[in-house]
């Protein structure tokens, strides 16, 4: 698809002061310049509709991931199956930098499972909303608390990491939600969690919870927050909660998981480079995005979609001729990102009838020809007389120029006739379109 796109050198503009797109200095709990991801693609992104993934898929999986940067990578249960019991056990073993969490029922048979698979944490969640109490477990919120309680301390006496989370937790009752985090809050933990179960919270929501939470919790104790995206806030509700006070944001890559999933890995990286650009770009392995994104797209048989953010084949493509215009003179005109931060590359489309004449200047130039500035605006309304006729590709763009470079710059010859009735050359002309032989 990119055949028909020019490539743009890069310029890069001189460095802001500030940085008016970053946290709000109110939000004195903001953590946008110091989160972390806990990268979920082998336990939530496990729960696509299209997902299967082999050890050696997975082990791939996480070594791109670990690769990249991440802080966390968390697993499927090893009590879904036997073999996912095994490929946690051998993720475990690889040595990687990120630590690995594996996920499970608030239920002591799993919690034994767990802590005997090598992980560096447990990630310990239950239905807290009246949905899943009456629907899914059935269980109410003394049994809950006291059930989270046993699971904690036994998962703490193994020295693990431990996290416990509400599940829907923006449909549960907040005196509920208050606490039962107070109650697991008090005997330790090293997170809360927070889950947007069927993507139904908006930012405001999100930070007003996480502002709450925040002051009913112990200051060591972090919030990680899980986002569904049924609609569409998952990368909003993310960055809001870190402005709110959230340390860790679950995410996948490509955002699979359950239904239409969770907060994309690439799309977080994109928001957050916009508010916090050298944090992210000194933590995070940022040109690595576009292969571990090709990598689980292949493993589930999808394609990445044209507007996915930084690695979707248009994220970076200029067509209209005023933007065109502004992104030769500087490319922060019309981009917030610089797509050199991730290892790719901006792209003018100017095989189309909505171009202008710099996009066709700058490809003029690329072709090595000389045209002046009358010339490019006469070439370019022959190019969008075309494009009026059918879709335009390079080649044709290409061709009508190097026609008409050849039209301008042939000689046009004129001739008179002499005593003995032939043609002598009268005159040599580069003036003009016409290169045709004129007789008097």
């Amino acid at each position: 698809m990119c055949e028909n796109f020019e490539q743009v050198s890069e310029a890069v503009p001189k460095a802001a002061t500030s940085n008016p797109y970053g946290p709000n200095p109110s939000d004195f709990l903001s953590n946008v310049g110091s989160f972390q991801v806990i990268e979920s693609t082998l336990r939530e992104g496990e729960q696509f509709a299209n997902a299967f993934f082999t050890t050696e898929k997975k082990i791939e999986i996480a070594k791109a991931l670990d690769d990249f940067g991440v802080d966390y990578i968390e697993l499927t249960s090893p009590v879904a199956s036997e073999q996912s019991r095994s490929d946690c056990e051998a993720i475990c073993k690889l040595g990687l930098k990120a630590k690995i969490l594996t996920h499970i029922r608030c239920h002591m048979d799993d919690a034994k499972v767990a802590v005997e698979t090598g992980v560096d944490g447990v990630d310990v969640v239950i239905g807290t909303s009246s949905f899943l109490r009456q629907y899914s477990h059935g269980k109410d919120m003394n049994y809950i608390s006291k059930q989270a309680v046993e699971v904690i301390e036994f998962v703490k006496s193994k020295g693990l990491e431990i996290r416990f989370s509400s599940e829907d937790s923006f449909r549960s009752d907040l005196v509920d939600l208050l606490n039962i985090y107070k109650t697991v809050d008090k005997i330790g933990v090293n997170r809360i969690g927070i889950a947007d179960t069927v993507g139904c919270a908006n930012p405001r929501q999100v930070y007003e919870l996480v502002r709450t939470l925040k002051s009913v919790i112990s200051s060591s104790t972090e919030i990680e927050c899980h986002f569904h995206n049924d609609t569409g806030c998952a990368i909003a509700n993310a960055y809001t909660a870190l402005e709110g006070g959230a340390k860790l944001i679950d995410t996948s890559v490509l955002g699979i998981g359950e239904r239409n999933g969770i907060t994309p890995l690439g799309a977080l990286m994109a928001r957050m480079i916009v508010s916090a650009p050298e944090y992210v770009k000194n933590k995070y392995k940022l040109h690595k995005i576009r292969d571990i994104e090709n990598l689980v797209a292949d493993a589930v048989q999808v394609n990445i979609p044209f507007n996915n953010p930084i690695t979707g084949f248009c994220a970076f493509t200029h067509k209209a001729g005023i933007h065109a215009k502004a992104i030769l003179a500087n490319p922060s005109t019309y981009e917030i990102i610089n797509p050199n931060d991730f290892g790719l590359t901006r792209y003018i489309h100017f095989a189309n009838r909505l171009t202008g004449w710099n996009a066709i200047k700058s490809r003029v130039d690329q072709l090595n020809l000389h045209l002046s500035d009358a010339q490019c605006k006469e070439v370019t309304a022959k190019i969008k007389k075309l494009g009026d006729v059918r879709p335009l590709n390079i080649d044709d763009v290409d061709s009508i120029i190097k026609d008409f470079h050849q039209e301008v710059n042939t000689p046009a010859v004129t001739y008179k006739e002499n005593a003995n009735g032939d043609a002598d050359v009268e005159s040599i002309s580069l003036e003009g379109p016409s290169a045709k032989k004129q007789k008097k």
